[in-house]
């Protein structure tokens, strides 16, 4: 038997105001471009989509954005949280 967590809410309600105030501070803080390539990639990758978020909310409300981020900005932003792909060199004799 397991029991509700008191951290999650109820009901969808507030799963739904979090995801609109979250909506709101992305508004504010990228442009249109850049609120479209997030979009793209929270379709493809959810995990990077939500971390970029994070960071973006967390430097808004640190006061380190000034203004709306450019598309070319979210790019800066988007390889500097990714992983560094790893590249395989295999020799054969």
């Amino acid at each position: 038997m397991s029991f509700p967590d008191p951290a999650e809410p109820q009901d969808g309600q507030g799963k739904e105001d979090l995801t609109a105030q979250k909506d709101m501070v992305m508004r504010q803080i990228l442009s249109p471009e850049a609120r479209a390539r997030l979009t793209n990639i929270k379709m493809v990758k959810p995990e990077l989509s939500n971390l970029v978020e994070q960071y973006l909310i967390g430097m808004a409300t640190q006061g380190k954005i000034r203004g709306q981020l450019s598309d070319a900005q979210l790019k800066q932003v988007l390889l500097s949280l990714q992983q560094p792909k790893r590249d395989f060199k295999i020799n054969r004799r």
